[in-house]
């Protein structure tokens, strides 16, 4: 069992910055994959971006590639989701999930929103 806890939201303009974060507790974050999910009212939530155990290949939505990085900090037990560039359309809520790693292709379970564990979400609110 772990819980995680995002952090950071808030407004910011078009074309400028802001990181968000997610703090888990219960557990060792190391032993999960991460991921960064939004979703807007009315519509699917969409995986942002994710990143392994081992860190190997992170994965970036279409939408925020070369603007976003995701990082994590086992230490810390932490996973940051750093944010440039930001459009109106980057407006969301944005989730922290957490997955145990299972067989299968490495996205499978992001890709469907099939996650053990969820955060609560943080607001982001992006003004034109």
């Amino acid at each position: 069992q772990v819980s995680l806890v995002e952090s950071g939201g808030g407004s910011v303009q078009a074309g400028g910055s802001l990181s968000v974060s997610c703090a888990a507790s219960g557990d060792a974050l190391s032993t999960y994959h991460m991921g960064w999910f939004r979703q807007v009212a009315g519509k699917e939530r969409e995986l942002v971006a994710a990143i392994s155990t081992g860190r190997e290949f992170p994965f970036y939505g279409d939408s925020v590639k070369g603007r976003f990085t995701i990082s994590r900090d086992n230490a810390k037990n932490t996973v940051l989701l750093q944010m440039s560039s930001l459009k109106a359309e980057d407006t969301a809520v944005y989730y922290c999930a957490a997955d145990l790693p299972r067989p299968g292709p490495l996205w499978a379970r992001f890709l469907h929103g099939k996650m053990d564990y969820w955060g609560q979400g943080t607001q982001v609110t992006v003004s034109s």
